[in-house]
């Protein structure tokens, strides 16, 4: 039996939605190209969902997130919301309790340089011209970021 993977989709507010909306296509393509079943489900997180349910961290969108193999998160935050005491901000209130429940300790950030676009590279020439691939590991457990 192929197994299907569930993805609670969390857009976000600001560019957080049109990100997602990439992101489902991205999905779409996998989906068709390698035969994987995905189902989703999206939930409220961040500054909508302070607007539509008073929290950033909504306990349907927790649950949600436990009852899914992975999580697809967007982006929150913007100055809507700065002006909330910083712990019910949505980055605070939503991304870092995300974090701490799922015991997430590091964020993957990868890099890299194109073909054709070693003129916009800050990087020296001589190292722009052969390109890049990087992947930067950053540790989360400590200060703001947990």
């Amino acid at each position: 039996m192929t197994k299907t993977y569930h993805i609670a989709v969390l857009p976000g507010d600001g560019i957080g939605p049109e990100v997602m909306a990439q992101a489902h296509k991205v999905l779409d393509a996998v989906r068709q190209r390698f035969g994987i079943r995905i189902t989703t489900s999206e939930y409220d997180v961040g500054g909508i969902a302070i607007d539509r349910h008073g929290s950033p961290l909504p306990a349907a969108t927790l649950a949600g997130c436990e009852q899914a193999d992975a999580i697809l998160f967007g982006s929150v935050g913007g100055p809507k919301w700065e002006n909330l005491p910083p712990a019910e901000q949505p980055e605070r209130g939503a991304l870092l309790p995300l974090r701490k429940h799922f015991k997430l300790f590091s964020n993957l950030r990868p890099a890299r340089l194109y073909q054709g676009l070693e003129d916009f590279c800050p990087l020296r020439a001589d190292i722009a011209a052969h390109g890049f691939d990087i992947l930067c590991v950053r540790e989360l457990t400590g200060g703001i970021y947990f």
